[in-house]
């Protein structure tokens, strides 16, 4: 069982950046594919990012491509998602997820994502 703890977060003048951290407990860490999502009051959490097990292959909601950079250093245990040239309509709670399945990462479901971290608060002011 993976457990996550989400960290980086802020706030954040439009066009600034930040660095979320997720750092993850249990040596099974590296056998995950990692996922970064999001949710704004009142609307659905939606798929933000993800990578496969060894960092090498990316994927990347529309909204954000370009803009963020998923990253992973297993050694750390830990998952990064680095976003810049931020909008307001970013703001929202971020969370990071381990795929279920353990290899697929390009998935845009929440569903197929769990061990849920508490969420890091991004609020990007305009």
């Amino acid at each position: 069982q993976v457990q996550l703890v989400e960290s980086g977060g802020g706030l954040v003048q439009a066009g600034g950046s930040l660095r979320l951290s997720c750092a993850a407990s249990g040596r099974t860490f590296s056998s995950y594919a990692m996922g970064y999502f999001r949710q704004a009051p009142g609307k659905e959490r939606e798929f933000v990012a993800a990578l496969n097990r060894n960092g090498r292959n990316t994927f990347y909601a529309d909204s954000v491509k370009g803009r963020f950079t998923i990253s992973r250093r297993n050694v750390e245990n830990t998952v990064y998602l680095q976003m810049n040239s931020l909008k307001p309509e970013d703001t929202a709670v971020y969370y990071c997820a381990v795929a279920l399945s353990g290899t697929y990462y390009q998935s845009r479901e929440p569903a197929d994502f769990g061990s849920w971290g508490q969420g890091t608060q991004v609020t990007v002011s305009s």
